[in-house]
C-alpha cells in the first residue's frame, strides 16, 4: 500500500479522487478498490469519496471514463485530425505514458464477468472508445459505419492487450501500419 498522498488543493478534490481510484485499481485490482484505499491514495478522508460519488459503482464508472478520456487523448483516437495516418498512431503510448494504465480497463472487464453491477461501467467505457473510433473513421472519409468502427476498435483494443502481454510496442506499431494500409485501400475503392 502506498503512503498517504498530500491532500489535493481545494477544488481539485474530485479529479484527485478519480486519479487515485485509477491508481488503486491498477495496483490492487478491483477488489482492492475501497473508499478507504482511494481516500488514503488521494490524501483525504474516506467520507469525501462517498460525498463525491455516492456509491462504489459510480466511483468506478467515473474513474474508468476519466481514464478513457486520457487514453483517447494519448492515442489521438477521436482527435479530429481527419488523417488516416493519425488513426491509432499513439496507441503504443498506452504502455509508455504512466497516466494511462491500460490494465485497469481489462481488470474491470474481467471483474464485471463476476459482478454484473460493474457491467454498466464496462459498457460506458467501450461505448466511449467505439464512439471515438466511429467519429474518427467518419472524419477520415470512411462514412458512419458502425460495423467498421467495431472492427477497427477491436483491432486496436486487441493490440493494446497484446502489448500488455508481450510488452513490445514495435509489433503494435507494425500492425497499426497494416490497418492503416487496409483502410487506405478501402478509401481508394470507395472513391473509385
Amino acid at each position: 500500500m502506498s503512503a498517504q498522498a498530500d491532500a489535493p488543493e481545494r477544488g481539485a478534490g474530485r479529479a484527485a479522487l478519480l486519479a487515485a481510484a485509477v491508481r488503486v485499481m491498477d495496483r490492487d485490482g478491483m477488489r482492492g478498490l475501497t473508499y478507504r484505499a482511494v481516500a488514503q491514495e488521494a490524501g483525504v478522508s474516506h467520507g469525501l469519496v462517498r460525498h463525491h460519488f455516492g456509491s462504489r459503482a459510480a466511483l468506478i464508472r467515473e474513474a474508468v471514463l476519466d481514464l478513457a478520456d486520457r487514453a483517447l487523448r494519448s492515442t489521438r483516437l477521436g482527435g479530429d485530425s481527419g488523417r488516416l495516418a493519425d488513426l491509432g498512431a499513439g496507441t503504443t503510448r498506452m504502455l509508455t505514458e504512466p497516466d494511462n494504465l491500460p490494465g485497469v480497463d481489462y481488470e474491470l472487464i474481467l471483474e464485471a464477468r463476476r459482478h454484473p453491477e460493474l457491467r454498466p461501467a464496462v459498457h460506458a467505457l467501450y461505448d466511449r472508445y467505439l464512439e471515438a473510433t466511429r467519429h474518427e473513421l467518419e472524419r477520415i472519409g470512411l462514412g458512419d459505419d458502425e460495423a467498421l468502427a467495431r472492427l477497427v476498435f477491436a483491432a486496436l483494443d486487441g493490440l493494446v492487450l497484446q502489448m500488455l502481454v508481450y510488452g513490445r510496442t514495435e509489433d503494435a506499431d507494425a500492425s497499426i501500419a497494416v490497418l492503416q494500409d487496409l483502410l487506405a485501400q478501402r478509401l481508394r475503392e470507395d472513391d473509385g
